[in-house]
């Protein structure tokens, strides 16, 4: 058993102003970062002897599958529940993730990421004006490994963290860039059987203001994207689809 030093940005309300504390938490053998939070909760006395209210955070799966557990973790966006304590640098310094509202401490809203997600249709239709197949459609091996890429997607948000294009929480244009998040989900559902059939709409949605031509091509995101998903090629992939698509738009099918 050894001791790690936390230092935790908190933060009482979403309209107060922050604040550091310093705590020593006991971890074992393995300990993820989640770990010394669930520990600190039970015993939450600062490096100055002073009791205060546990750390707020969130959590859920505990095996990198949510993405409710992320956070800055000294310094880089990553879940805490995949974040070894044995390889992290001390003393490990944790904050609520960048461009999304603090609701308290750790805890942040997550909601423009699913509101970008909307904006680009990030779902499959399956009530419409065609023909949907009687069995499973069928789809290539080939196919299925460069899409099933996309589909680990756990919608954490680090990668809208570490996009310096994605404005933050209280910009004047914080419904601006999409982010790559919801890209790299409007790569997966145009190439799926079904949905292809709203390939148009999404297509024109990230081509609109706000859509692909904001990407700054800094690649942050593939770098900190805990599932390695190809969010560059995604991004990549997308720009000829949208070039195909205004020359269809000016000259017809």
């Amino acid at each position: 058993m050894t001791t790690i030093e936390l230092c935790v940005r908190r933060q009482d309300r979403p309209d107060s102003r922050p604040y550091w504390q310093s705590f020593r938490v006991p971890a074992g053998s393995g300990a993820n970062v989640l770990a010394l939070l669930m520990a600190l909760r039970e015993d939450p006395v600062t490096c100055s002897g002073e009791r205060v209210d546990p750390v707020a955070f969130e959590h859920n799966c505990m095996e990198e599958a949510c993405g409710a557990c992320a956070m800055l973790i000294n310094g880089r966006p990553r879940p805490a529940c995949s974040a070894q304590v044995a390889d992290l640098a001390s003393p490990v310094v944790l904050e609520p993730l960048p461009r999304f509202p603090v609701v308290r401490d750790l805890m942040v809203d997550r909601q423009r990421l699913f509101e970008n997600l909307k904006r680009v249709r990030a779902w499959i239709a399956l009530d419409g004006p065609w023909d949907l197949p009687v069995s499973t459609p069928r789809i290539a091996p080939r196919q299925w490994v460069a899409d099933y890429l996309y589909s680990r997607c756990i919608h954490c948000g680090c990668c809208l963290a570490a996009c310096p294009q994605f404005p933050d929480a209280d910009a004047a244009d914080a419904a601006g860039f999409v982010g790559p998040a919801a890209l790299a989900q409007v790569r997966l559902l145009n190439a799926h059987p079904i949905g292809r059939f709203a390939r148009t709409e999404r297509l024109h949605a990230i081509m609109a203001a706000g859509g692909l031509s904001d990407c700054g091509n800094a690649q942050n995101c593939v770098r900190v994207c805990p599932k390695e998903i190809p969010l560059t090629t995604a991004i990549g992939e997308l720009g000829r689809a949208s070039t195909l698509q205004l020359l269809r738009d000016l000259f017809g099918d």
